[in-house]
């Protein structure tokens, strides 16, 4: 396993390919969702690539730990893991030691959580994936730059902001129609925004696409949530709802995949090796989900 892992000739990233355009074939459907997760790898050692004390977003504490983002694709008919990334904090990407012992590429750079989730985005885009919607949690809604990347391209999306929000909420918009669910308005009536957040643009009153805003209360506490969405201005909050839906599912399912396919289970610490622990891992789920799609169809 040691061998396959760090010193056999393959390529990681070719088979992660071949993954998502199998999942495709299987479960593709023009309804889908393509969901961005995250979780935490704890760690020991300070060796690994990437590992620091930083937040984990398993735990929500601070932890020292190794930080993977996910990809999954969500159809009605199933859903699998597509692609992955490791983030590398800042001081990591900055140590040319650390970086040499770990076998970090040369063209391996600082970037964040935003700018890698547009990459795996980019390369499902760039692979035809039939998907309607994008959704993610705080760590991409609130970048700014990201969802200015998205609706450059059409690209509809609800994201998570944060717990808090600096926009004051139009009157009459309250909608309790939906338990942990009570608010949806058109952001371009909202106060407090930055031109840049304000919509919705000319080019979106052609096409029918704007921003909202939809408030929600964090289940089990009194949090309010905030969720950044772009979409068709005749959209309902049962629709944006049953799309921020699939992230929470998905985010429990990675957390089972832990156990099923042994996604934690690794003893490596050079960057190549990671990714392609990591790969097979995910192909070995992709093939459960698609049994498990085809067994639920028959």
């Amino acid at each position: 396993m040691q061998r396959l892992l760090n010193a056999a000739r393959w390529d990681a990233d070719a088979v992660r390919d071949d993954l998502r355009d199998y999942v495709l074939e299987h479960l593709g459907d023009r309804s889908g969702v393509l969901v961005l997760v995250e979780t935490g790898f704890p760690k020991k050692g300070p060796k690994s690539a990437g590992v620091a004390r930083q937040p984990n977003p398993t735990t929500g504490r601070d932890e020292n730990c190794q930080v993977g983002l996910f990809m999954a694709y969500w159809t009605p008919r199933g859903w699998a893991l597509i692609d992955r990334a490791l983030y590398l904090p800042k001081k990591w990407a900055e140590d040319k030691v650390w970086r040499r012992e770990a076998g970090v590429p040369e063209e391996v750079a600082f970037a964040t959580k935003g700018e890698l989730a547009r990459r795996m985005l980019g390369r499902a885009f760039e692979a035809n994936a039939p998907a309607a919607w994008v959704t993610g949690g705080e760590a991409y809604g609130a970048d700014g730059r990201l969802r200015g990347w998205l609706e450059a391209r059409g690209r509809l999306y609800v994201l998570r902001e944060g717990h808090s929000s600096e926009l004051s909420w139009p009157q009459g918009t309250s909608l309790p129609t939906i338990p942990g669910w009570f608010g949806f308005a058109d952001v371009s009536e909202a106060k407090g925004l930055n031109e840049q957040d304000r919509g919705p643009q000319p080019q979106e009153r052609s096409i029918g696409l704007t921003n909202f805003l939809i408030v929600g209360r964090a289940e089990g506490t009194g949090w309010l949530t905030y969720h950044r969405a772009y979409g068709p201005r005749s959209m309902l909050l049962p629709g944006m709802a049953r799309v921020v839906s699939k992230r929470r599912n998905i985010e429990e399912g990675l957390e089972r995949a832990k156990g099923e396919v042994g996604l934690d289970q690794y003893e490596v610490r050079r960057w190549d090796a990671w990714h392609r622990h990591i790969t097979l891992s995910l192909l070995a789920h992709a093939s459960l989900q698609v049994t498990r799609a085809h067994a639920d169809g028959d």
